[in-house]
């Protein structure tokens, strides 16, 4: 039985590592006017790719879904109290030199909602392998690792110590690239070589394309399932591409949606396809289901979904971070 089957058969709770930011949220509409101001409206969030999909896996109805991060003292009190609320097990290394990530996600809040990032990584990629403990993995049936932890020096030592623990284990392995810009800065070949030890790999459609050097996303998702048992990539508006052992064996449609502001989808997608594998679905219905919350996160304004009981973060006063 190979790697991938045995994967999505197993139990157990979600852990993941990754980044956890504090999202600033600015709306606008239209190109941004250079040298003077622009009309926005403007929100302070919880966010990071690491702490976005251990959240969606948990609205997903994961009931075990546990996030190591590592935050600033400034707003580390703020974002475990989000973390907890979403129904996720954080635990939060705090950093005693760097504050916590940020991220200003500019969305244009046009026809497609789409952003564009200016990143302060902070303390977020600052997980060392002293962060790390094998007892994180008792009781974990998947450990997801965020691409974003591979851009540093640090966080790629963490990566090959959980992977190695998570193997040693029998865990299977699951990463999402995460941007496609910061994998032409890494190299992809320093990508692909860790990516070797992987049993799903999560690409976008532009980081599948990035990786293998092809403009086809169906192409490229294939080749890269003859590195990695299991591909699934991410195509927005397209659906999602599932492919194995060198073939795409599953496109699944996109679920039409009206996108407020698109961050946070593929993290939607990622935390949703785990969830359901953890539940024993396979890759095309996790797909599906991906794909059905991707469609659920662009009506929302941020990264994260609904607080369980009604609560929203859509416009709500929040508690900003420093004031914790």
């Amino acid at each position: 039985m190979d790697r991938e089957v045995t994967a999505g058969r197993r139990h157990g709770g979600l852990l993941v590592v990754g980044d956890v930011v504090t999202d600033v949220v600015a709306r606008h509409r239209g190109p941004l006017a250079a040298g003077t101001d622009t009309a926005a409206v403007i929100r302070t969030l919880p966010g990071g790719a690491g702490a976005n999909v251990a959240c969606w896996a948990a609205h997903a109805g994961c009931a075990d879904v546990r996030l190591l991060g590592r935050v600033g003292a400034d707003a580390g009190a703020w974002h475990e109290r989000e973390l907890v609320a979403a129904g996720v097990r954080p635990r939060l290394v705090v950093d005693p030199e760097a504050p916590t990530g940020t991220v200003i996600c500019l969305v244009d809040t046009g026809a497609a909602a789409e952003r564009t990032f200016l990143t302060d990584s902070g303390a977020s990629l600052r997980l060392a392998p002293g962060d790390w403990s094998d007892a994180l993995l008792d009781g974990v049936g998947r450990l997801h690792l965020s691409g974003y932890l591979l851009f540093s020096e640090s966080g790629r030592a963490f990566a090959g110590v959980a992977l190695a623990a998570a193997r040693a284990r029998g865990v299977p392995v699951s990463l999402d690239p995460a941007s496609a810009g910061f994998l032409v800065e890494l190299g992809v070949d320093r990508f692909l070589a860790f990516a070797q030890g992987l049993d799903v790999l999560l690409p976008s459609r532009d980081e599948a394309c990035v990786l293998t050097g092809l403009s086809d996303p169906v192409d490229a998702a294939a080749k890269l399932s003859r590195l990695v048992p299991l591909v699934v990539a991410k195509a927005g508006a397209d659906g999602a591409l599932v492919a194995r052992s060198g073939t795409v064996d599953a496109r699944v449609p996109a679920v039409s949606a009206a996108p407020r502001d698109t961050t946070g989808a593929g993290d939607a997608f990622t935390g949703a396809f785990l969830a359901a594998l953890l539940s024993g679905a396979d890759p095309r219905e996790a797909a599906r289901r991906g794909c059905l919350a991707g469609a659920e996160a662009v009506r929302h304004v941020g990264g994260r979904p609904p607080l369980p009981g009604g609560g929203g973060r859509d416009g709500a006063a929040l508690v900003r971070p420093e004031a914790t």
